[in-house]
């Protein structure tokens, strides 16, 4: 096998640890921070007009249909919180889910963030098919957060307000 061959072999197995390493860590950095860090109200995290409560993501990406494929981060963390199903309609266990859908945000944010650390050791041409990377893996959980959030937060008042069903 040619040099040039092993070093692109070598360079790939390099970028998939350091992706498998920024994956984690931000996973690991995120279940350290305080809940009440994690306001839905605040910039990062509050829903756009044009978001329509959620309804965008609905109607013009499908969430629906592939939300339930993605994978679910809280098995990796012992203080994960699954957000795969709901186990309660509870107001209290619903704001656990809601905060928990702005940290799992956060953590996909850091993700797609750290893509141009790449340009440090990879050619620009190598470098630059990174962001696509983080963003395939990324955006469609960032959308499902997005997604939940509002609905959860319906749920929500809903619940403190005497209604039954949701």
């Amino acid at each position: 096998m040619p040099s040039g061959e092993i070093a692109s072999i070598l360079i790939v197995g390099v970028n998939v640890a350091i992706w498998l390493v920024i994956h984690l860590g931000s996973a690991y950095f995120t279940s350290w921070v305080k809940p009440e860090r994690f306001n839905p109200d605040t910039w990062l995290y509050r829903t756009r007009r044009w978001e329509r409560e959620g309804q965008f993501y609905a109607m013009c990406l499908g969430v629906k249909k592939w939300k339930d494929l993605l994978p679910d981060g809280a098995r990796v963390s012992k203080k994960g919180f699954t957000k795969k199903r709901m186990t309660s309609r509870s107001p209290v266990y619903l704001n656990q889910f809601i905060t928990e859908t702005c940290r799992a945000e956060l953590c996909h944010w850091l993700v797609i963030a750290a893509a141009p650390l790449f340009f440090l050791w990879n050619s620009w041409q190598i470098a630059i098919l990174m962001l696509p990377y983080a963003l395939a893996a990324n955006m469609p959980c960032i959308v499902a957060q997005r997604y939940n959030r509002p609905r959860l937060r319906r749920a929500v008042q809903i619940r403190e307000n005497g209604g039954g069903g949701v």
